[in-house]
């Protein structure tokens, strides 16, 4: 098993990554990011990069939308990743991941990975309750509802909304012809 070593830079204790797709970022995923930055000195979200995966905004758009919304927040960097998280944290010095659990379905899946991290490098993984007033969302969730119309900007920030305007509004005009 390997673990972790530390390079020159910030202590990997003082440093967290909040991983994943962020397609779109929603309300959810600022509260725990927000609430991540008052526990560590910095905090990393970090965008996976998936080839085989296309999703409604690409990776430099959900990149540009986190950048934008997180502003707020002077110790939260964005980033990408590609390949195994246990390598992203080794190389960039982090020894935490914050991970939002919604419900008990998120916990069974999240539970995997983080026994998986840790048994492949001892990276330790910070499971935080969801605020309940976004326990329900998902970013698919907010697509489907985006999609026929609906109105999601209660869930997420107001440059998403747009942007989903935007994107979807081309699409549902087609649907309805």
């Amino acid at each position: 098993m390997s673990t972790l070593e530390p390079n020159d830079g910030p202590s990997a204790a003082s440093r967290a990554v909040c991983p994943g797709s962020f397609d779109p970022v929603t309300n959810g995923h600022l509260d725990i990011f927000g609430r991540a930055s008052r526990l560590y000195d910095e905090v990393v979200v970090a965008v996976l990069v998936n080839q085989s995966k296309h999703g409604l905004f690409s990776h430099e758009e959900r990149l540009d939308m986190l950048n934008q919304v997180t502003a707020h927040l002077p110790n939260v960097r964005i980033a990408s990743f590609e390949g195994l998280l246990v390598d992203f944290c080794r190389t960039e010095n982090i020894s935490v991941v914050v991970k939002g659990l919604r419900a008990v379905t998120d916990f069974d899946y999240e539970l995997k990975m983080a026994q998986m991290n840790f048994g492949l490098s001892g990276l330790e993984t910070l499971f935080m309750p969801t605020n309940p007033l976004y326990s329900f969302l998902s970013s698919s969730l907010i697509k489907d509802v985006a999609k026929w119309g609906g109105d999601v900007s209660p869930h997420v920030p107001e440059l998403v909304v747009a942007r989903l305007s935007a994107r979807l509004g081309d699409a549902r005009r087609h649907t309805a012809s």
